[in-house]
């Protein structure tokens, strides 16, 4: 690439607010548009696709690789982690196979998201923290496989490790990725531009780039990994995890939230229920409305938006408000009385019931638990 060529690549274009409407090309990939109502159509097309039966992507021979790293939470992939898998398996030709590096066990069906093979690193638990131990396993990986990019979602612990591991090996790396393809990226590049560049060796995602319906499958071959063990830093000693009172935690932070509506009357019940779970305490805004929860407990778009992994919805009919607030859960329970309530749209699993009925009977079956262990 001449100079010219580079300067313009590497230009800065004015900034793509990543909550623009988007649509969803023919491959998966989100493009964002702004005033389009290309979406909808865009996402039923490729619904479309997937009613069909899934072939495999590719059976090889496979000359270089994609590479996916995502540390996994009680053997699954986060919602990043899933969607940076199916960038790449979007992404990589009949050539490149589709590699899924975990740290710690992984029961997700990765198939589906595209993985041609699997390699867990044995021995890794998700409560050690050592970052430049992580580094040196994964700089060892690179034997075994010619990468023409690493992936990383760009959140938390996957995204610190992905920053990590390109400067510990010298590549260059894309960050915050809102849009991509073959052949470019597009990632902020200050508060009012974003930077389109071809795409670096290490590409650390931001959500919502990409779908994870996609219309063929992986491979799914494991693959034994190098023990985890082996490099870990004689430096670091692991104290281990400590639990914290989740009623001390910042909503936003929160893996498991109980929440209540308007529907849960017996307050005290409510908090007891929620301490036995370890679960934060989050609220609907009628709820705090009334006094009966503060405004930092506040779910929704005029309160708290949460990524929980586990999200109870106790009497909360689900206003827009509210929704837009837990979009990002990846575990939704709604209990209400009326079926048809809006939350029951959005839930994993909706239980038509009086919600101060199946808090005691929950509260007895938890303590029943804690009794018997």
């Amino acid at each position: 690439m001449n100079t010219a060529t580079l300067a313009h690549a590497l230009a800065p274009v004015r900034r793509v607010d990543p909550r623009r409407p988007a649509i969803l090309t023919p491959q998966g990939l989100r493009r964002i548009v702004l005033g389009s109502t290309e979406g909808e159509r865009g996402a039923a097309r490729l619904g479309a696709q997937h009613d069909a039966p899934k072939t495999v992507r590719s059976q090889g021979p496979f000359q270089r690789a994609h590479v996916v790293v995502s540390h996994t939470e009680r053997g699954a992939l986060g919602d990043g982690a899933r969607q940076a898998l199916a960038a790449a398996a979007i992404l990589a030709d009949a050539a490149t196979e589709v590699v899924l590096v975990t740290l710690g066990a992984c029961k997700d069906a990765t198939a589906e998201l595209g993985a041609d093979r699997v390699l867990c690193a044995a021995g890794f638990d998700s409560a050690q923290y050592q970052p430049e131990a992580a580094v040196a396993w994964l700089q060892g990986l690179q034997t075994h496989f010619t990468a023409a990019h690493w992936f990383f979602a760009d959140h938390a612990a996957d995204g610190e490790l992905g920053r990590r591991f390109a400067a510990a090996s010298g590549l260059a790396a894309s960050c915050g990725v809102a849009e991509l393809n073959a052949t470019e990226v597009r990632m902020p590049a200050s508060p009012t531009h974003d930077a389109v560049q071809p795409p670096t060796p290490v590409l650390l995602l931001a959500k919502g780039t990409t779908s994870t319906k996609l219309p063929f499958v992986g491979l799914d071959a494991a693959a034994n990994a190098p023990d985890w063990r082996s490099v870990q830093d004689p430096q670091v000693t692991d104290l281990g995890m400590q639990i914290g009172d989740p009623q001390s935690l910042a909503l936003e932070e929160a893996d498991f939230i109980a929440a209540a509506g308007n529907g849960v009357q017996n307050v005290p019940l409510f908090h007891d229920l929620a301490r036995s779970l370890g679960a934060a305490v989050g609220a609907s805004r009628v709820a705090v409305d009334d006094g009966r929860f503060t405004r930092a407990q506040q779910v929704g778009a005029t309160g708290k938006t949460v990524v929980a992994t586990t999200y109870l919805a106790l009497g909360i009919s689900g206003a827009v408000q509210h929704l837009q607030g837990i979009k990002d859960c990846r575990h939704v329970i709604a209990v209400n009385t009326d079926a048809s309530a809006p939350i029951s749209k959005r839930a994993d699993l909706t239980v038509v019931e009086d919600s101060a009925a199946l808090m005691q009977a929950l509260l007895v079956l938890v303590k029943r638990d804690k009794e018997a262990v």
